[in-house]
């Protein structure tokens, strides 16, 4: 018997009687790691995708403000056709079923990631269409300490049960406190904080059609370039990696974004960027199992905080984090099911 399910039957109502869209099916087109769900239906020989996102857990005005700001400067989005931020339902034209990361290996990751590089690059550099800065929050100290905690939360006290030692708690505040100044010595440029394999789907032109923006802000220049060469869901080879960190930080160079910013300081950068974002992720993954009952990112967090041992290697003053989390956090994550 299927379970009731309001919210999808208020969502039907809305299409039918408020939109007049003869909507004979809901098929559900994918789920992610926040309360929003999407379901795709037919108009005529078309698909689109309809977004529930459900109040008070979700708010659509800011993916809504967002998608409209991000088109404007020739960002991929989808097409917006109806919505209501009261009931948190839109209207969305279908990217597809090709996410990046279905189809990501050794042939096909060269022109999917210059793909993806060159709308990066267009999201960071295009102008403003009215000439002001782009009206999203800051990516500021508060934001960047609270990501810190989540990790701290959810990872080492909540998943891992962890009593940190003296010496291990003025490790974890002088790290935090080393990635915040990082990040805040950073040219701003609007970040898309999840720009990843998972949230770029392959378009019929071969580009890549962008979702899930809605938390965008304006911060720190290599965070978006830290989502998506060092991905929570697959890792490149570090040659391979440091190219394209190189060939990127030139880019920016030419464009005037970075300038007298050396390549070893915007590789710098974006490892103490990447290693903020790993770490909050990581606390996200065991938050979503521990309070939301989803266990199946938890899997990632072996590949997520790997990334710190290789900015260890790669930054001397963090060598000494980087041995807290090989020592006292990967190997719990690292043991074999039911061990």
């Amino acid at each position: 018997m299927q379970r009731p399910d309001p919210r999808r039957d208020a969502l039907l109502d809305w299409l039918r009687n408020e939109l007049g869209i003869n909507v004979t099916a809901l098929v559900a087109a994918s789920s992610d790691a926040s309360f929003r769900r999407y379901f795709r239906f037919e108009v005529g020989d078309e698909t689109r995708i309809a977004m529930d996102a459900p109040p008070p857990q979700e708010d659509i005005r800011p993916f809504l403000k967002t998608a409209e700001l991000l088109r404007a400067r020739g960002v991929p989005t989808p097409e917006i056709f109806a919505a209501n931020a009261d009931m948190g339902f839109i209207v969305l034209s279908d990217f597809g079923r090709t996410a990046y990361l279905d189809i990501l290996d050794d042939t096909t990751v060269t022109p999917l990631y210059a793909s993806a590089l060159d709308t990066l690059f267009q999201l960071q550099t295009a102008e403003n269409p009215e000439g002001e800065p782009p009206d999203l929050p800051r990516y500021d100290e508060a934001l960047l300490r609270r990501e810190l905690g989540v990790f701290r939360e959810w990872c080492i006290e909540g998943y891992l049960g962890l009593t940190l030692t003296a010496s291990e708690e003025a490790l974890l505040a002088e790290t935090f406190d080393r990635l915040i100044r990082s990040a805040l010595s950073q040219p701003s440029v609007i970040v898309h904080r999840d720009y990843h394999s998972r949230n770029l789907m392959l378009l019929a032109d071969g580009t890549p059609g962008v979702l899930d923006f809605q938390d965008a802000v304006l911060g720190p220049v290599t965070y978006d370039l830290a989502s998506l060469l060092r991905d929570c869901y697959i890792a490149w080879p570090l040659p391979q990696l440091k190219l394209w960190i190189a060939q990127y930080h030139q880019r920016l160079a030419q464009a005037g974004l970075i300038e007298g910013v050396s390549e070893a300081q915007f590789r710098r950068w974006f490892d103490l960027m990447g290693l903020q974002r790993h770490l909050k992720a990581a606390g996200i993954f065991c938050r979503l199992k521990l309070r939301d009952g989803k266990p199946g990112y938890i899997g990632d967090i072996p590949r997520t905080l790997g990334y710190a041992l290789d900015v260890g290697r790669d930054q001397p003053d963090l060598a000494a984090f980087a041995t807290f989390v090989a020592t006292r956090v990967l190997p719990t994550f690292l043991e074999p099911a039911g061990a």
